[in-house]
């Protein structure tokens, strides 16, 4: 089924400041020979655009170390190809690695770090070691090639930036600049060479610190100064492509998500939030490199669903480009929706490569399926009036300790490789106090079929917390003065905040113990009084709602039928949800709620097939009955369903019924449904 245009499907929104084409992007990738001609060439647009594709992502060479000579004849394909795909009505961003140099059989061979300026513009790690290896180390580096990471404060940002400029002379629409990270597969807590050093110095007056410290000052300076040097590169990147051509955008190659990787390579997504033309594309990672999300637990589908909130998020108002990594056609779907449930814009790709679909059928399915409801998925207003606070601090700061906490599930199933986690403790999210405690209050809003949003705390201001009734901060105790200021003005301006932990705003955000907690007046007590277990304050017109213990990481933790009562309390009293399930339906089900002129527009996904443990993957429909409150004046006038499980992404009639100032539609749900109720 192939979707250019459904005369059914609404126009699209209007212009805005950052391009419809990746507003509304759904993103493959596509490559040609280094040879390649224009006849060549085609087949690959042609393909593509038959999946219902609108952009490819072109990965060729770019990887690789090539002489001055060899980049200007590749940029002359470049455009050729680009011009191919204009012509198809198809736009192109190009992948260049920004931080990464690959020699092709530069182990025995000529390389850039032994032959060029590698060894002399090389990453080193605080302990001494350069950033480079050879072999097999990860999967994107074939046997006997080099992998040398550069830093970007040496010669190799004018050496990188002039090759950017000349990649956006070809009429590309974008460039991918890809892990400008910190690599830490080799060598950990880069960089710490003389370029580095001395821009540590300049920026803080301090020395690099002698090793891997979070009780020394100055190590935790260096974790905090990392993101923000990594975040002017991105922004050298992005300014250099658009000197050259203006209505050039960038996104950002984005491997760290919600967890603690963004600690140990630097990479913190949310500093590009409120940056315009430049956004992200989300590498959100899964389970098994060759099995996907198949043996995943009901609790692992609610981290992804964390991580794709956090990259709606953290891109700000801006496009949310993610992958949506598959192993076969039915798990590849149900990451699929979750993906676009938050938000996001949808990279298809078998996992762990990205140089082909998982199941061509499944994506041509989906892509028009997104392509016939691009403006209810991507235009839609949010309408949750919860929120999730996300502490870049706290993360970096609250109890540091190895592992990334990337899932739940640490231990790999029989028969799988390639797990994301070598069966560490330590490596699971609920062994950890601040990201367990973020993920399982993310666990509780999405068993609650509570809508909510995630919002980020990098460059916190007050209309970030002004949609919402209620925001949870869960385990908060890294905060700025500027962040606490914000946060109290939010209460005393009437908003409820849900504060979990034992030393609620304790830390400042270099991690440094405050004598007395930041938002002391907001909670009710002070850092000389017995933490109480639990209380209320009120504070202006708003009220804080605290609990000591981590009750959300205790319920991420939880098996069986373990709820989140006490937890969800405060967001029951101050704001029940508009939009939900009933409450005898399957938690199991994702609920997400917008509003689109008359429309209220509601997104299920469905994974009720997953329990407390790994099982084999299975999809079993589940009924649901969804209940919308209805505003004064108003009546439902129509309904419909749409979903890209069946034949036809078409929306369908479904029948409602109203009690009072509700209304009930009774659904089933295979994977992934949208129901659409007009009210006028």
């Amino acid at each position: 089924m192939r979707i250019d245009r459904a005369a059914w499907a609404a126009p699209a929104v209007r212009q805005g400041v950052f391009p419809d084409w990746a507003r509304f992007a759904r993103i493959a990738d596509g490559t040609f020979d280094e040879d390649a001609d224009a006849a060549q060439m085609k087949p690959v647009i042609n393909a593509l655009k038959a999946q219902n594709v609108s952009v490819i992502e072109l990965d060729t060479v770019l990887s690789n170390w090539l002489t001055r000579a060899e980049f200007d004849d590749h940029m002359r394909r470049v455009r050729t190809f680009t011009g191919l795909a204009h012509t198809a009505g198809m736009r192109v961003v190009m992948y260049y690695p920004s931080l990464e140099l690959i020699s092709v059989g530069g182990e025995n061979g000529r390389s850039f770090y032994k032959n060029d300026h590698g060894k002399e513009w090389v990453q080193r790690s605080l302990d001494g070691q350069d950033n480079v290896f050879y072999g097999s180390l990860v999967v994107w580096v074939d046997p006997g090639d080099e992998s040398c990471w550069l830093s970007p404060n040496s010669p190799w940002r004018d050496y990188y930036l002039d090759r950017v400029k000349s990649l956006a002379a070809t009429g590309v629409d974008a460039v991918w600049p890809d892990v400008p990270i910190y690599f830490d597969g080799k060598a950990s807590w880069c960089d710490a060479s003389p370029w580095a050093a001395a821009a540590f110095k300049a920026d803080t007056g301090l020395p690099l610190p002698k090793k891997a410290d979070f009780g020394d000052s100055t190590f935790r300076r260096f974790v905090e100064w990392r993101h923000r040097n990594l975040h002017l590169w991105q922004l050298d990147i992005a300014a250099a492509g658009r000197s050259v051509n203006k209505d050039l955008v960038t996104f950002v190659e984005t491997v760290s998500m919600d967890y603690q990787y963004a600690t140990s390579i630097g990479l913190d997504g949310a500093y590009l939030r409120g940056v315009e033309g430049v956004s992200h594309a989300w590498e959100v990672d899964i389970l098994g490199n060759y099995d996907g999300m198949r043996h995943a637990t009901a609790s692992d589908w609610t981290c992804l669903i964390s991580m794709y909130k956090y990259a709606r998020a953290a891109s700000g108002t801006k496009p949310a480009w993610a992958f949506s990594y598959g192993w076969k056609a039915d798990d590849a779907s149900l990451v699929m929706a979750q993906l676009l449930a938050a938000g996001c814009n949808p990279y298809e790709v078998k996992s762990p490569f990205k140089n082909s679909t998982t199941d061509a059928k499944m994506r041509t399915r989906m892509y028009g399926f997104v392509a016939a409801h691009q403006e209810k998925l991507f235009g839609a207003a949010s309408a949750a009036e919860v929120a999730v606070y996300h502490s870049s601090a706290s993360r970096d700061f609250v109890s540091p300790r190895a592992g990334t906490g990337m899932y739940v599930n640490n231990k790999k199933p029989s028969g799988v490789k390639e797990w994301w986690s070598e069966s560490t403790p330590e490596d699971s999210c609920t062994t950890m106090p601040w990201l367990g405690e973020f993920r399982g209050t993310v666990k509780a809003l999405v068993y609650g079929h509570v809508p909510f949003n995630t919002v980020v705390s990098v460059g916190l201001a007050a209309a970030d917390l002004a949609p919402y009734k209620v925001v949870m901060l869960p385990n908060l105790q890294a905060v700025s003065d500027t962040e606490a200021e914000v946060l109290r003005g939010y209460v005393a301006g009437g908003g409820t905040v849900v504060v979990t932990g034992p030393a609620p705003t304790g830390l400042d955000e270099l991690g440094a113990a405050r004598s007395e907690f930041a938002l002391a007046d907001v909670l009710g007590f002070r850092r000389k009084d017995p933490v109480p277990a639990t209380n209320q304050n009120r504070f202006g017109s708003g009220t804080c709602w605290y609990f000591k213990d981590l009750l959300g990481k205790s319920f991420l933790s939880a098996t069986g039928q373990a709820d989140a009562t006490q937890l969800l309390a405060p967001v029951r009293s101050v704001a029940p949800p508009k939009v939900t399930l009933s409450s005898g339906d399957d938690r199991r089900v994702y609920l997400e709620a917008g509003r689109l002129g008359n429309d209220i527009v509601v997104q299920l996904v469905n994974f009720t097939c997953f329990g407390d443990k790994p099982t084999a993957f299975a999809t079993a429909p589940a009924t649901c009955s969804v209940t919308v409150a209805v505003p004064d004046g108003r009546r439902v006038t129509a309904a419909t369903v749409a979903s890209p499980d069946g034949t036809s992404p078409a929306p369908q009639p479904v029948t409602w019924t109203t009690s009072g100032a509700t209304a009930t539609v009774a659904l089933t749900v295979a994977q992934y449904a949208v129901l659409t109720v007009t009210v006028e």
